[in-house]
């Protein structure tokens, strides 16, 4: 007989379902902004500094580099960022927000905090403060493996 695997005893099916509901509670609440989920951590970056290169984006967020091109190639096509030439290094070039994006801002962030708190209505304040940090743990544990 082999192992009894109940899936919502997992906290890896648990996660992968949690972020699969914070996405689409994001998605909701994004389309009617103009942005993608995707797009949002990449806008956090440039909301606070403008003029990264693509390699700066790279080591600042844990996505893959195909991704990032592809997240940065729609986002230009969407009217949210704008490449200009390096003035240091000719292959790199510098990514900067347009006014649309800029204007955003703080509706994208209310959103997202919008999506958080529906995920976790009904959470008291040290039951929230708990699942946040063993998240964090969790995922430096993985970062480590």
């Amino acid at each position: 007989m082999g192992m009894v695997f109940n899936r919502m005893d997992s906290a890896t099916y648990l996660a992968s379902l949690l972020a699969k509901n914070f996405s689409r509670a994001l998605q909701e609440r994004s389309q009617k902004l103009g942005f993608a989920p995707g797009q949002f951590p990449v806008l956090l970056e440039l909301w606070t500094e403008e003029g990264l290169t693509q390699k700066q984006l790279l080591d600042r967020l844990d996505i893959e580099q195909a991704t990032m091109a592809n997240t940065l190639s729609r986002m230009e096509r969407d009217g949210l960022i704008n490449r200009r030439k390096h003035p240091d290094d000719r292959r790199a070039q510098q990514i900067f927000l347009t006014e649309k994006a800029k204007s955003m801002e703080a509706d994208a962030k209310a959103a997202a905090l919008a999506a958080d708190q529906s995920l976790l209505s009904g959470f008291r304040r040290f039951e929230r403060e708990l699942m946040l940090e063993y998240m964090r743990m969790a995922i430096a544990n993985s970062a480590r493996s």
